[in-house]
């Protein structure tokens, strides 16, 4: 019984960091976003075309 505390606990800590980890602390995310562009992993749809990096030239960044 005390295993599923401990890791109900360690499942707890886990989830809970998991919302700061989605905030943009990357410059060039937040800079390609604020111009309405977006980021993705692979290649930018046949409209749009590539106009930076994002997550640190992880992504791509993606404009009309």
């Amino acid at each position: 019984m005390r295993l599923l505390y401990m890791l109900f606990a360690v499942l707890f800590l886990l989830f809970q960091v998991a919302p700061g980890y989605a905030d943009e602390t990357f410059a060039d995310t937040a800079e390609c976003k604020s111009q309405g562009n977006f980021c993705r992993l692979t290649t930018c749809p046949p409209t749009f075309s590539v106009s930076g990096s994002c997550h640190g030239g992880l992504l791509k960044c993606c404009k009309k």
